[in-house]
Formats: structure tokens, sequence, C-alpha cells
């Protein structure tokens, strides 16, 4: 009986290890792909991943860094919101900058007043006291004369009528009310002749230098609201109300770095591929003028012909790394750039990778 269980026992365990091994041989079904991926269109046609941009002339988007610090104090615009030229798009702390451009902008107005001044002499008040000072040095003048004049006549006539003190007396007073006249008349004429041309000038170099200040303290204020460079849409604002910014821009606290503040890129009718080709295929590209191309957009079935716009004839290491297992990180790279319509049926925006096969025509 007992030999009879353990025999029972002994051809179960045998029969679970064969269907185990049986299951555990068998492959999974490979799935089938979500989508086909991308075919070359060309028969001799060179693969390259490619960035979608938006369309410029130069670079491949617009960075917008503060040209002066502070916190920010408001973000009127949106991502995704199209803009004009000149818009505001951010406004930074501006309130000491603000002070020392109206303290410069008061010493550049009292700086002009006092040249005004200058230029509008001499003032119709000073003139009349002036000509009244004249007259009555001359009235001075004449009754010393006069005085002397009688004292004379009076020694003339006879001697000790008048003694010789009084008539020096009576001559010098004539002197110093003739003297005294004299003065008066040269600074009527000073007051008459108005600012002397040196003080006048003097003070317009005074003035222009505190203007000057102030145009340039005026600048550095309109700094603190960041405007839009060109018509265009903004893509990405990298800080919020409060935020501390710099000249380096705004922090990022995922990459712990600093990047643009806001990034825009223009009216995006159409966009532009940079499409990077291996360094080893380089010497397979057709002529610029032959070059030839189809986009393949990941995840989709679709794809977009290209049209040729330049070589950016300068190979660089490659930044955008599509995580192929068999891409290196010091892959070094030509960029080409495309431009496409945008199609209205799907969704692109600029920094997408997309797939991108090179031919000729």
């Amino acid at each position: 009986m007992r030999n009879r269980v353990l025999f029972i026992v002994s051809g179960v365990g045998l029969l679970l290890a064969l269907v185990s091994a049986f299951l555990f041989s068998q492959q999974p079904k490979t799935p089938p792909p979500l989508f086909p991926p991308a075919a070359n269109p060309y028969p001799h046609g060179i693969y390259s991943n490619g960035v979608i941009e938006s369309d410029q002339a130069q670079g491949n988007n617009i960075n917008i860094y503060p040209e002066v610090t502070g916190p920010i104090t408001q973000v009127l615009v949106s991502e995704g919101q199209s803009v004009r030229k000149g818009d505001p798009l951010v406004t930074i702390d501006d309130s000491v900058q603000r002070e020392v451009a109206e303290q410069q902008k008061a010493q550049a107005d009292a700086a002009a007043a006092t040249l005004a001044e200058l230029r509008a002499e001499p003032r119709r008040e000073n003139l009349a006291v002036a000509a009244a000072q004249v007259r009555n040095a001359q009235a001075t003048l004449k009754s010393a004369q006069d005085q002397l004049a009688k004292q004379q006549h009076s020694y003339d006539m006879d001697s000790r009528s008048v003694s010789q003190d009084a008539l020096d007396n009576a001559r010098n007073a004539e002197a110093i009310a003739a003297t005294n006249l004299e003065v008066i008349e040269k600074q009527f004429a000073l007051t008459r002749a108005g600012a002397w041309s040196y003080d006048i000038q003097s003070e317009e170099r005074t003035h222009s230098a505190l203007d000057k200040a102030y145009l340039s303290s005026a600048a550095l204020l309109a700094k603190y609201t960041l405007r839009a460079p060109s018509d265009g849409v903004v893509l990405a604002v990298n800080s919020g109300v409060g935020s501390f910014v710099s000249t380096q821009g705004a922090y990022n606290t995922y990459t712990e770095g600093f990047g643009p503040l806001i990034v825009m890129g223009l009216p995006q009718n159409h966009l532009q591929v940079r499409a990077y080709v291996d360094e080893i295929l380089v010497h397979e590209l057709p002529d610029p003028s032959r070059i030839h191309a189809e986009m393949f957009i990941r995840g989709t079935t679709r794809h977009l012909p290209l049209t040729f716009v330049r070589v950016q004839p300068y190979i660089t290491p490659k930044i955008e790394l599509s995580d192929q297992r068999e891409e290196r990180v010091d892959l070094r790279v030509l960029p080409l750039v495309f431009r496409f319509e945008k199609p209205g049926d799907i969704n692109l925006y600029p920094g997408q990778l997309v797939d991108v096969y090179v031919g000729a025509k």
C-alpha cells in the first residue's frame, strides 16, 4: 500500500514537471506594433532625428532674458498667446529705479530752469533798478558839482569867506560822486548785457549732463517691463509672480539651472524642423539644390513633405538625444533646417521629436 502511494505521488510530480517545462518553454506572442515604423521613402535615404522649431530665419526660438534683476510683479501673457511687437509680457519690481529716475528728472528740470533764467536776462525789473541807480548817481554828482561851484565862486570873490578845508571837501565830494556814477553806469551796462556767454555754456553742459543721466535712468526703468521683440507666440513662461529673476534668467527647480524667462516663436502658420544628420552620413548627403525630405510624426502614420531651407555648416555634438539604444552621447551631427506648413488636423509643437528621411529629388 505504501509503495503504491509513493508511486502515485511520483507520477503526479513528474506530470507537473512536464507541464511546467512545456509552459515555460512557450515564447509569448509578439504584440503587433501600435503604428507602423517610419519607412524610408527614398532608395538611398538618410535617416535623422529632427526637432520641430518655430519658423524663423535665425536660431530656433526667441529666448527673452531680463536685463535687470528683481522680483516679478506681473505676468501679463499666457503660454500659447499671440502677441504683437512691443506688447508687455512681464513686469519686474521697479520701485527703486523709479525713484532714482524721478530724482534725476527733478535735477534736470532745475538745471533747465536756471538755464532759461540766464537766457532771459536782463530782467526788466533789474534794468529799471539799475537805471534808477544811474539817475540817482547823476543827481548826486550834480549836487556835488553845484556845491563845489558855489564854494569856488565864494572863494574866488573872497578867499576868507570859505576855508581851504571846506573847498577841499567839496572837491573831494565831487570826485567821489563822479567815481560812483562811473561805477553805477558800468554796473548798468553789465546788467543790460545779460548773462555771460560762458555762464550760459556752463549751465547748458550741466543741463545736458543731468538730462542724459535722466534719459539713461528712464531707459533702464523701461527695461523693468519685458516686451515682445516681434510679433509671435508665447511658447513658455518659466517663472511666476514673486519669483526673483536676474540677467541669467529664471531658475528652474527641476533642472537646477537658469534659463530664459520667456520663450517666444514666430506666428506658427509654418514651422521648421532641424534634422541632425550623423557625421558618418554627411558625405552621403545630396547637393543642397537636390535635397528633399519627409518627416514622420511619431505615434501616428502621418508623414509630411519638407521644404529644404539651409544647412547649418558646422558639425556639433548632438544635444537632442532620442534615447535609442545605439545612440552615443558623443555623437556629432550636421544640422539641416527644413520648413513645412502646419497641418490643421494634427497637433504639432516646437520641441517635438520627429523622424526625418533625407533623400534626393
